[in-house]
C-alpha cells in the first residue's frame, strides 16, 4: 500500500471512530449534566466543599467559584512542587526552582501543560501522579463547565442563574472524564505505554554506552493528558517517546481521544438548546477546518520543504520516522487544534510551511474543534460576531437561538476575541524588541527566530502548550511571562463568556421571523468558517508574513 493510500486509510478510520462515538457519548455528557439525581459518592464531597448541589447560581457567583477553584488549585500545586524533596516517591530529585514552578502550577491549572522542564529529571512519580495528573482531570471539567454555562445562557430565559459550577465539575470528573480514563488507560496499557513506579535504571545500550531510562505510572497520566486536551508529557519527548508512544495505532488511538470530546460536545450542545441541527451545524464547521488544516499541514510537511530538501531527506527532520509523514502531521495537525501540547515530532523542526499551519491552527483560536469545553465556547462566541455581521450586511434580525445580539452582548463578545490577540502580540513584541530577551530566548535568527517567539505566545496564550524547540523558556522572565499569558489567556476569556451566558440567561425568548437567519444549515456553516479565517487572519497575517510565511518563500 502506498504511502498516500495509508495516509487516507488512517484518516478514514480516525473519522469513522469520531463519528461513531459523537452521538452516545455527546448524549452522555448531556444527560450527566441535566440529571436530579447525585450520586452517593457525590454527596460527601458537596459536604466538603460546603455547597448545596441543588441551588444554581448566578452568573458572578459562578465566576468567582471558577476563579477561587483555579486559584487554590495554583497554590497547592505549586507548593507541591516546591516541597517535592520531603515527599515519597521524590526518586531523589529536589524541589522545583520557584520560577518554573510557578510556571508549571500556571500551566496545568489553565489546561495549558506548557513545559520548560524535562518531566523524568525534574519531577518525582508522586508529583506527577498525584499533582499534574489531577490538574489534567479538573482543568479539562472547568473549561467543560464553563461551556456548559454558556449553553444554558441560550437554553434558558427569563432567569438569573446559569448552574452551578461544583455540581458541574464534580458530575464531569466523576461521571464522564474518570471512566472514559480508565477504559483508555487500560487500551494503552495494553499497546505497550508503561505503568509502574520504577525509579531511574542504568541499562547498556547497543553500542555499548550507558542510558539512563526512567519509568512510572505513564499510562494513567497520558490517557487524560490526551482526553482533557492537557498535552503534558511524563518525558521530555513527550508522545515521541516509546514509553509514552510506543506504536502507530497507540499514536492513532491517542489522537482519537484528543478529538473525541470536543467533537462530541457540539452535540451536547444540541441536546441542551433542544435541537439537534444546531449542533451537526457546529459539527460541519469544526470538522471541516480540521480536515482543511490536516490537509494542508500534510501537504507542506510532504511537498511544500523543496526539491532539494526532499532529495536529501532534510525535509524528514521534523517528521517522526516510525510513524510517517501523514501520522506526524495528523498528531501535530490535531494537537494544534485543540488545546493539547502533545507532540510525537519535534514541531521546530517541520518544513517552514508546516510550522505555519500550526501556528495558524493556535490563532484560529482553537475551535475547530477546540479544547474540551474552550472550543465549543470559542466557535459560540464566534457564532454570535456571525450572526450579528450577517444582520449588519443583509438586514437580518441579530438573534442566535432566540435570544437578541444587542450592545452589550457584542461588547462581551469583542472583548473575548480582543484578549488572546493582546496577550500574544504585546508578549510576543517584547520578547522580540528587546535584545537582551532576544538573545537569551532565541537559537535562530531572521524569520524562524520570530516564529519561534510567535509560537511560545500563541502556544500559552491560547493553553495549548506545544513548542517550538528552539525556543529558550526556561529563564526567569520567560517563566514568569509566559506563566501571566497562561493564565490570562485562560480566565480573561473565561470571566466574559460567564458574563455573556448571564446577560443571555436573562431574556425572553424572541420568536423566529421572516427576518431570523437560519443558524442550522449550509449557508450559515458557510459564513461562521469565514468569520473564523477572517478574525485570526486580519490579526495575524502581518505577523506570521515576517515568520513562516517569509521563511518558507526563502
Amino acid at each position: 500500500m502506498g504511502d498516500a493510500a495509508a495516509g487516507v486509510l488512517t484518516i478514514s478510520v480516525l473519522v469513522a471512530a469520531l463519528a461513531l462515538a459523537r452521538a452516545p457519548l455527546g448524549d452522555h455528557i448531556a444527560r450527566t449534566l441535566t440529571s436530579g439525581e447525585h450520586l452517593a459518592v457525590e454527596r460527601p464531597l458537596y459536604r466538603l466543599v460546603g455547597v448545596d448541589p441543588d441551588a444554581d447560581q448566578r452568573w458572578p457567583v459562578y465566576a468567582r467559584s471558577v476563579l477561587a477553584f483555579s486559584l487554590v488549585s495554583l497554590l497547592f500545586l505549586y507548593a507541591f512542587q516546591r516541597l517535592q524533596h520531603v515527599l515519597p516517591l521524590s526518586l531523589g530529585l529536589e524541589g522545583v526552582e520557584a520560577p518554573t514552578a510557578w510556571n508549571t502550577a500556571v500551566s496545568f491549572v489553565t489546561n495549558t501543560n506548557w513545559q520548560s522542564y524535562s518531566g523524568e529529571s525534574t519531577l518525582g512519580h508522586l508529583v506527577q501522579a498525584s499533582g499534574l495528573a489531577v490538574q489534567n482531570f479538573v482543568s479539562a471539567a472547568v473549561g467543560i463547565a464553563v461551556c456548559v454555562a454558556l449553553v444554558r445562557g441560550f437554553a434558558r430565559s427569563r432567569t438569573d442563574r446559569i448552574g452551578n459550577f461544583w455540581v458541574d465539575l464534580m458530575r464531569i470528573c466523576l461521571r464522564v472524564l474518570l471512566p472514559l480514563a480508565t477504559v483508555g488507560a487500560v487500551v494503552l496499557l495494553l499497546g505497550g505505554v508503561v505503568q509502574n513506579l520504577s525509579g531511574p535504571t542504568s541499562v547498556t545500550t547497543v553500542a555499548g554506552g550507558t542510558q539512563t531510562i526512567t519509568g512510572g505510572p505513564v499510562a494513567s497520566q497520558e490517557v487524560i493528558k490526551e482526553l482533557g486536551t492537557n498535552g503534558g508529557g511524563f518525558f521530555n519527548a513527550n508522545s515521541a517517546h516509546p514509553f509514552e508512544g510506543p506504536t502507530a495505532w497507540v499514536s492513532l488511538f491517542q489522537v482519537f481521544l484528543i478529538l473525541v470530546i470536543p467533537f462530541a460536545l457540539p452535540r451536547t450542545f444540541g441536546r441542551l438548546v433542544d435541537d439537534k441541527r444546531q449542533g451537526v451545524a457546529i459539527t460541519a464547521v469544526m470538522g471541516g477546518i480540521w480536515l482543511m488544516m490536516l490537509t494542508a499541514a500534510v501537504w507542506a510537511q510532504q511537498a511544500a520543504g523543496g526539491a532539494v530538501p526532499r532529495a536529501v531527506g532534510a525535509a524528514r527532520e521534523g517528521t517522526e520516522v516510525r510513524f510517517g509523514d501523514v501520522m506526524t502531521s495528523v498528531f501535530g495537525a490535531s494537537t494544534t487544534a485543540t488545546s493539547t501540547g502533545a507532540v510525537n515530532s519535534m514541531h521546530d523542526s517541520a518544513t517552514p510551511a508546516g510550522g505555519g499551519v500550526y501556528l495558524l491552527n493556535m490563532m484560529l483560536g482553537e475551535v475547530a474543534p477546540g479544547g474540551v469545553g474552550s472550543g465549543l465556547y470559542g466557535m459560540l462566541v464566534l457564532a454570535v460576531i456571525a450572526v450579528f455581521l450577517a444582520g449588519l450586511m443583509v438586514g437580518r434580525t441579530p438573534e442566535y437561538l432566540g435570544k437578541k445580539i444587542g450592545r452589550r452582548e457584542v461588547t462581551l463578545v469583542a472583548l473575548y476575541v480582543l484578549t488572546m490577540p493582546t496577550v500574544l502580540l504585546v508578549g510576543a513584541a517584547i520578547t522580540a524588541g528587546v535584545p537582551a530577551l532576544r538573545e537569551a530566548s532565541l537559537a535562530n535568527s531572521g524569520p524562524h527566530g520570530l516564529s519561534e517567539i510567535l509560537y511560545a505566545y500563541t502556544s500559552t496564550s491560547n493553553n495549548n502548550g506545544s513548542a517550538f524547540a528552539g525556543f529558550g523558556a526556561a529563564t526567569t522572565y520567560q517563566n514568569t511571562a509566559l506563566g501571566l499569558a497562561m493564565a490570562l489567556g485562560r480566565f480573561v476569556p473565561m470571566m466574559f463568556v460567564i458574563a455573556l451566558a448571564g446577560t443571555l440567561a436573562q431574556q425572553a425568548p424572541v420568536p423566529a421571523s421572516a427576518g431570523t437567519l437560519p443558524t442550522h444549515g449550509p449557508v450559515f456553516a458557510v459564513l461562521l468558517v469565514f468569520v473564523v479565517f477572517v478574525v485570526a487572519g486580519l490579526t495575524f497575517f502581518p505577523a506570521l508574513a515576517l515568520g513562516p510565511i517569509a521563511e518558507a518563500l526563502s
